[in-house]
């Protein structure tokens, strides 16, 4: 039996690939981001009837802390319960800085939107999933961070000091969920072929090919989405707080 999920950010790039991976394997999905309903609307519907499970879209801003709780009501008014939650919601800076330069508009809309507003709607849903606790349902949260929690980039500084702030977050919920029967993963992506690399398309062309990942080619949002199937599956529940790399290859160290 599927479960119920929510991924935020849902509705282009690694989300939808997630969304549609986790429909396809029979899961019940909500999605949302800040377009309208009149825009994603139909495509849940689609994505509902090619694979015969609820797929619903919400308008939501997950920055917006404040809007958390009525995001949930609704999604499970709709789904059900909620067993699942996909915290991938995020941006990149609209202008690549370095370090010297970078803007304190740009460091707070990155945190706001990358790492406070995951957290806050973590810990909405896990006081409603520590309620449900005993009832024998598998439960877990999934964040998807980057390559870039650990790997440097002077021009994106605000971007790195974000996702490192997810990756610190997946180990805090991971621990203190454990006893209350939810799991927690860190998804950290690779170089992805997504609108957020397409400005940088050739430059990572150029990495790749010059081997800076062991498997030389870009990752695909479907590369993510299989990720979150399997952890879907309950296949890792023994693995609570453990990052799952989805990056080809790029983080073995090497001579």
């Amino acid at each position: 039996m599927g479960l119920n999920a929510l991924v935020t950010g849902g509705t282009r790039g690694i989300g939808a690939g997630i969304v549609q991976a986790l429909a396809a394997a029979g899961h019940q999905v909500a999605f949302c981001g800040r377009g309208g309903v009149e825009q994603y609307g139909p495509v849940a519907e689609q994505l509902s009837r090619q694979y015969g499970v609820k797929v619903r879209y919400f308008q939501c801003d997950i920055s917006d802390c404040g809007s958390h709780e009525a995001l949930l009501d609704a999604v499970e008014r709709e789904l059900g319960p909620l067993e699942m939650l996909v915290n991938n919601a995020g941006v990149a800076p609209n202008v690549r800085a370095d370090l010297l330069e970078m803007g304190i508009d740009s460091f707070e809309r990155l945190i706001r939107i990358n790492a406070e507003g995951p957290f806050f709607l973590t810990q909405a849903l896990a006081k409603r999933m520590v309620a449900r606790k005993g009832d024998g349902v598998f439960r877990l949260i999934v964040n998807v961070s980057s390559i870039s929690a650990d790997y440097a980039s002077v021009n994106r500084g605000e971007y790195c000091l974000s996702k490192a702030a997810v990756s610190m977050a997946t180990k805090l919920w991971a621990t203190r969920l454990a006893d209350e029967g939810v799991a927690v993963y860190e998804v950290r992506p690779g170089i992805i072929k997504s609108d957020m690399t397409s400005t940088v398309s050739a430059k990572y062309d150029k990495l790749i090919a010059e081997g800076c990942c062991l498997q030389r080619r870009w990752g695909v949002p479907e590369d993510i989405g299989k990720a979150m199937v399997m952890l879907a599956s309950g296949a890792l529940a023994y693995s609570t707080g453990q990052v799952i790399n989805v990056d080809g290859g790029f983080s073995v160290q090497r001579f």
